[in-house]
């Protein structure tokens, strides 16, 4: 039965070996690549999607980025503003309760 450092050694001989055979499928891939680019005479633009046709396909122009800013869609005489997603807010919440009605504040 082989030892703990014997078995560590050929681990780590095979990781190496792994390492090795990754790099050469990496390069072998990059060079197929190039090829086909050279080929079909493509850029990196046209890979990127960015060659400024608005397709509609993949790398088309989107909307907004997710997180952005989002206009308000309700506001009240004092300025405050809620854009109608996630939780009211307590000044709206206390202007419901007070007998208004959401339309009211509706911008």
């Amino acid at each position: 039965m082989p030892t703990v450092a014997e078995l560590l050694a050929q681990k780590a001989e095979l990781e190496k070996q792994i390492a090795e055979v990754q790099r050469e499928q990496r390069s072998s891939a990059i060079s197929q690549i190039r090829q086909l680019m050279s080929d079909h005479g493509l850029t990196l633009a046209d890979l990127s999607g960015r060659s400024g046709t608005s397709s509609g396909g993949p790398g088309a122009p989107r909307g907004p980025r997710a997180g952005g800013k989002v206009a308000a869609k309700y506001r009240d005489d004092a300025g405050n503003t809620w854009s109608g997603r996630g939780l009211q807010p307590k000044w709206l919440k206390a202007a419901i309760a007070s007998g208004k009605q959401l339309s009211d504040f509706a911008v």
